[in-house]
């Protein structure tokens, strides 16, 4: 009797502490722990319909708590060569971001495995390809320059895609809702922004051509008044041109002469001599 009693005692102390552990939840603020159950002995396993959104929870030892971010999240996706409506490629960059509306129903229907980057293998699942073709079907409607040139293209495509992606969640039932979805920077092959840069310079040095040529014309005129008012003076001072150029060498002379110390003569003869250390 000595023997079942002392085998007895052995498994109860074994037994106590696969009794007693449990598994531990305690959820971040902005986060919830959805409890996949898994007991050992008694009771059902399963998805506990009541999340746990603050404190801490304790489970089954077997059970574990799968966190689920109830914040804004952001997936990025990248279209390499779309094309347009015009038959050029683009490429561009999209971010959506959306927010779980409920946890338990998250996990329970649609998974609560990630990937390496801890992307939701829902996403993959579900939302990726038909976001990517109502994106396509959004930009084929549109050509190249539109794309390329406009923000609000690109607006518009965004606020297309919000569209077909929340009429998905609904179809599906996925537990999401989005809140943006925006399209980046849209590039078009390097032979074409090759070409607009060309255009751009060539513009610009049409630009710079016509306003060389406006101020040379402006130069003109004023060249045109100055010599209309120099023999306006002459006429009315009864000068012929030879005196009216004479008088405009003394003048300029005197000008001259101002700083510095000079000697001229009138009526022609030496040419002015300047002293320039005496400026």
């Amino acid at each position: 009797m000595k023997y079942p009693i002392a085998i007895f005692a052995v498994v109860g102390l074994l037994a106590v502490p696969l009794l007693t552990g449990c598994s531990v939840a305690s959820p971040d603020a902005g986060h919830e722990a959805v409890w996949v159950e898994k007991p050992m002995i008694v009771g059902h396993g399963g998805i506990n319909p009541i999340p746990v959104t603050t404190g801490r929870s304790y489970g089954w030892l077997t059970s574990n708590a799968i966190d689920v971010n109830m914040q804004p999240q952001r997936v990025d996706m990248e279209f390499d060569d779309m094309m347009t409506s015009s038959g050029v490629p683009v490429s561009f960059h999209v971010v959506a971001q959306f927010k779980v509306t409920d946890a338990v129903k998250l996990v329970s229907a649609f998974g609560a495995d990630r990937d390496s980057d801890g992307k939701w293998g829902f996403w993959d699942r579900n939302m990726d390809q038909p976001l990517r073709t109502a994106v396509r079907d959004s930009v084929k409607k549109r050509d190249m320059q539109e794309m390329a040139i406009s923000q609000t293209a690109a607006d518009a495509v965004g606020a297309e895609v919000s569209t077909a992606a929340n009429q998905l969640v609904q179809s599906l039932g996925v537990p999401i809702v989005f809140t943006t979805i925006n399209v980046g920077r849209v590039n078009p092959p390097d032979a074409i922004k090759n070409q607009r840069i060309e255009t751009a310079a060539q513009e610009q040095r049409a630009i710079t051509m016509q306003q060389t040529k406006l101020a040379e014309d402006q130069r003109k005129m004023a060249e045109q008044s100055r010599a209309s008012a120099d023999n306006a003076y002459r006429e009315a001072m009864q000068l012929s041109p030879d005196q009216f150029l004479q008088l405009e060498r003394i003048k300029m002379q005197r000008d001259v002469c101002e700083h510095a110390a000079c000697t001229f003569f009138i009526g022609g003869g030496p040419v002015p001599t300047v002293d320039a250390g005496k400026r």
